[in-house]
């Protein structure tokens, strides 16, 4: 076997592995996030074979000596181009979200630019192979709707399939006590108030429901429960504290997650400021506000709360809980709402951290009531 064919052969071994890693990552529910990370780190180890594999055509390309002989020519070294400048982002996404291995780096670090680039590479890497077999298929049309197939298979499996799955797939049990119960922290003569929103509390979600972390929910012991509610008792638990629910007193939110969204969507549109039970914050100094991200911004209860309780003076912590990143542009509307407060940014946890979260809020409350 002649250097040039065993190279070729290497060539498209790595490349089936690349598909396969590609897909693979893809199942995130499914491995679970270090092995989510590995498997990262795996495809990129292939892609500098691929790339090593390829530097002389890479080499070629660099002097001109690449002929584009015909529109297909163009086209496929176009589609090869976007494709490394997307891996790379993809690399840097990928660093960005990662919670083991970089853990420190956060830059491009949100979970559904992670998800389009990832999308995006699979799709350019489906044409882009694709290509090589247009060039050697003797029936074009037939090869063209093939590699217009495999793009659209890609596109759907990471805008529709992978979100479907996070939302109903991925579903979450917890021993109540493991996960709340924990070392004591020493507020002295501080008197905080947890005071939470979840959706369970406030929908007509049925009990038999399964449990879903994409949508709010986990069964502690068993029984369903908000994650909200979950991260409230957490934090009741350390600082020994009292807690309070925003809940709506009108029309609650719809009993499935994608309605529920929906209607908030109009809500924020809107402006709205929806009922709710009177939380009472007199005789305490300071509130940890635990919230999810609705639209990359407080539900409208937690807006109804903010307007009707009077904590002018005191320290609002944020804990917020997000299937993205970061706080969204929550802060920004929690600091106009609540005039006259010190608003602190404490953790934005993702949704499947929470069941895992008591050991971050200890060690920042720790650092919040160290004196």
């Amino acid at each position: 076997m002649s250097k040039q064919s065993l190279k070729r052969k290497i060539g498209i071994i790595i490349d089936i592995i690349m598909y396969v890693l590609l897909l693979a990552q893809m199942l995130y529910i499914f491995t679970g996030n270090i092995a989510h990370e590995i498997l990262g780190i795996v495809f990129f180890a292939n892609l500098i074979g691929h790339i090593i594999i390829k530097s002389s055509w890479i080499k070629a390309l660099l002097k001109g000596k690449i002929k584009f002989d015909s529109k297909a020519r163009v086209f496929s070294t176009v589609v090869t181009m976007l494709l490394f400048v997307c891996i790379i982002a993809l690399a840097l996404s990928s660093m960005g979200v990662s919670r083991t291995l970089f853990p420190d780096i956060t830059f491009l670090g949100y979970t559904d630019l992670h998800r389009y680039l990832a999308t995006a590479v699979l799709t350019l890497a489906a044409i882009h192979g694709g290509m090589h077999g247009y060039f050697r298929a003797k029936k074009k049309k037939k090869a063209v709707v093939l590699i217009c197939l495999a793009a659209a298979a890609s596109m759907a499996i990471g805008l529709f399939a992978v979100p479907y799955m996070n939302r109903h797939l991925r579903k979450v049990e917890v021993q109540y006590s493991q996960a709340v119960e924990g070392e004591k922290i020493n507020t002295g003569s501080k008197k905080p108030l947890v005071v939470y929103f979840t959706w369970l509390e406030n929908s007509q979600v049925s009990h038999d429901t399964d449990a879903v972390s994409g949508a709010s929910l986990l069964r502690a012991d068993g029984e369903l429960m908000g994650s909200n509610r979950l991260i409230a008792d957490m934090l009741t638990d350390m600082l020994s504290c009292p807690k309070a629910s925003i809940k709506v007193t009108g029309g609650k939110y719809p009993g499935t997650y994608s309605k529920t969204i929906s209607v908030a969507g109009d809500e924020l549109k809107e402006k709205a400021r929806p009922s709710i039970e009177k939380v009472d914050v007199s005789g305490y100094d300071s509130i940890i506000l635990v919230y999810p991200l609705w639209w990359g911004n407080i539900p409208m209860p937690v807006a109804s709360f903010l307007e009707s309780a009077d904590t002018k003076g005191m320290d609002i912590y944020l804990v917020a809980t997000q299937g993205s990143t970061g706080y969204g542009s929550s802060v920004k509307e929690i600091k106009s709402l609540a005039d006259g407060s010190d608003v602190h940014e404490v953790v934005s946890i993702y949704c499947e951290d929470i069941p895992k979260a008591r050991e971050v809020l200890f060690a920042k409350f720790k650092e919040i009531y160290k004196d």
